[in-house]
């Protein structure tokens, strides 16, 4: 069965681009030029990926983002104008799981599709099957399930494989551009990419997100998952 991506940009000539190599891959691909019509796309029959322009017409990248996530956590790829760094980060924080920069090279997207898909369907750095707990914080890493005191949390594919790798690695610090590499594969990129991702786990999994205590922030190193072991 082939892997439905849905391409949004305004731009006509970058959307034929994206599409022909993401086809030349196998998967099935259908563009639209707005955020109004990628909601209902989107919304009616949800894709597998969603790459998502920035800067659109009706309605922006972030909140067709954040709309969308509201609903389903399909993985988005946020293309964003080259050297605007607050709009990375915002697109992060509203949930999207990567970002390529324009202009881009359609092959890097392709491969940074391909990435997102694989852990998305939990091929991921977290490796294998089994039951990561901490107290009342348990990660089904087969299952690709996170419940805090019994409830369900939502993260997206990358919010999962960083919190899976934390805690398969605890007391352990890493820094940012040792995460970036362990997790999202990237020998090279923008690290606030991983600040961006811990405060928003913090935000999910940490009864006081400003004063952390799973995930805690090393000083001049950058991040460490400190087990609560009795739970909160």
């Amino acid at each position: 069965m082939n892997t439905r991506i849905l391409v949004v940009d305004d731009d006509p000539t970058v959307s034929e681009v994206v599409a022909r190599y993401l086809e030349r891959d196998g998967h099935e691909v259908e563009c639209v030029g707005d955020g109004v019509e990628a909601l209902r796309r989107a919304l009616a029959n949800p894709p597998d990926l969603m790459v998502l322009d920035l800067m659109l017409p009706k309605i922006d990248g972030l909140q067709v983002c954040r709309k969308l996530r509201e609903r389903w956590p399909v993985p988005v790829i946020m293309l964003t104008a080259l050297g605007e760094e607050i709009d990375r980060v915002v697109g992060l924080e509203t949930g999207a799981d990567d970002y390529v920069t324009k202009p881009f090279s359609p092959r890097e997207l392709a491969l940074r599709v391909q990435s997102v898909l694989r852990r998305a369907r939990g091929a991921s750095v977290t490796g294998g099957t089994g039951v990561l707990r901490d107290g009342d914080l348990v990660v089904d890493v087969g299952a690709h399930e996170v419940r805090l005191r019994g409830d369900e949390v939502m993260l997206t594919a990358r919010e999962f494989d960083l919190l899976a790798y934390l805690m398969r690695n605890p007391r352990q610090a890493f820094s940012r551009s040792a995460l970036l590499n362990q997790v999202w594969g990237w020998s090279f990129g923008d690290s606030s990419t991983v600040t961006v991702h811990v405060r928003r786990l913090r935000e999910k999994i940490e009864p006081d997100p400003t004063e952390p205590r799973r995930i805690v922030t090393v000083w001049g190193v950058g991040y460490r998952y400190e087990p609560l072991e009795g739970g909160s």
